[in-house]
């Protein structure tokens, strides 16, 4: 009697198993490595070796900057044209902050890292790691204090400078206070900047620099800083702000407090910033080419990682967007 029976229960049975089989494989792929962003980009990386393609690490300042963003662009295109796993990281401008995404970037083993500082001397340590494991470092728009890296592309800032305070001095008739907003203290762009537009100014005589301030690049912190500078001396000509949205911010500013006919000479032609100019609202900006930095670094990474020899710097051109 029970013979017919049995068959049925080994069927069950193997059916359970495979069941079960089945639930634990399903489960096992929802957990996987790959359930994570982190997880997916190191296995970009790690499929990248594998494979024998390029990996290269961008780490930006801040993506919340529209200059910093057609940098990151550039870089981009340039990576998918040629067949390069890119892997951006964003420092928000947080100095511990990038030094931790560049640890990460080394720990993917990367073949070069592309750094654009949020502070210049701040990841000297963390480069001098990068290079100490065979990794190739190009630093982009801002320079590295204290570490060698293998080339610096960026357009030459102190040039910049010097043409706005000409530019500036010639606009003013070679007489009247100017505000200079600064930049982050201690970053390479903003040193730079400063140094040239302050000689130029002091080689010209008669212009003055009455004060000048530090608005981190920032367009909110510009118009603050600006605000500020306003309900102590009105008495203003001129502004010439280190970055375009610090000169953005400065513009409404001076709108606010009814201040017209003063010159704001910005810094990287931004999109909003030549609008401004186009409208009146600025005088001028000093263009430079973010794009083509973040291009020059891919095709730089590229050389390096073929063995060329690559130039310690690579300029990218300069020019002065200003009214018609």
């Amino acid at each position: 009697m029970h013979k017919p029976f049995q068959p049925s229960l080994s069927k069950m049975f193997a059916a359970l198993v495979a069941g079960s089989l089945a639930l634990g494989l399903a489960a096992c792929s929802k957990e996987g490595p790959g359930s994570s962003q982190a997880d997916a980009a190191s296995g970009a990386s790690a499929a990248a070796a594998a494979s024998g393609a390029l990996t290269v690490g961008l780490s930006i300042s801040t993506l919340n900057n529209p200059f910093f963003v057609s940098l990151k662009k550039g870089a981009e295109d340039e990576a998918q044209k040629d067949g390069v796993t890119l892997i951006t990281v964003d420092a928000q401008n947080d100095p511990a902050k990038q030094q931790a995404s560049v640890e990460d970037l080394i720990e993917k083993k990367v073949n070069v890292i592309l750094i654009n500082p949020t502070d210049s001397s701040a990841v000297a340590n963390v480069v001098k790691e990068a290079t100490s494991k065979g990794i190739k470092v190009i630093s982009l728009d801002r320079s590295v204090n204290g570490a060698e890296v293998s080339s610096h592309i960026a357009s030459d800032n102190k040039a910049g400078g010097k043409m706005a305070a000409g530019f500036l001095a010639d606009k003013l008739g070679g007489k009247g206070n100017i505000v200079e907003l600064q930049g982050i203290p201690g970053s390479s762009a903003a040193n730079e900047r400063g140094a040239g537009f302050d000689d130029e100014i002091a080689a010209r005589g008669g212009v003055k620099i009455a004060t000048k301030q530090p608005a981190d690049f920032d367009r909110a912190k510009g118009l603050s800083v600006m605000e500020n500078i306003i309900q102590s001396n009105k008495d203003i000509q001129g502004v010439f702000a280190q970055n375009d949205e610090m000169a953005l911010g400065a513009v409404k500013a001076l709108q606010a407090a009814g201040l017209k006919n003063v010159a704001v000479v910005g810094f990287d032609a931004t999109d909003d910033a030549i609008a401004a100019v186009k409208a009146g609202q600025m005088a001028a900006t000093v263009q430079q080419q973010p794009e083509l930095i973040g291009q020059y670094g891919v095709q730089t990474a590229k050389k390096l990682a073929d063995g060329q020899t690559v130039d310690k710097f690579i300029p990218v051109p300069l020019n002065l967007y200003k009214q018609q």
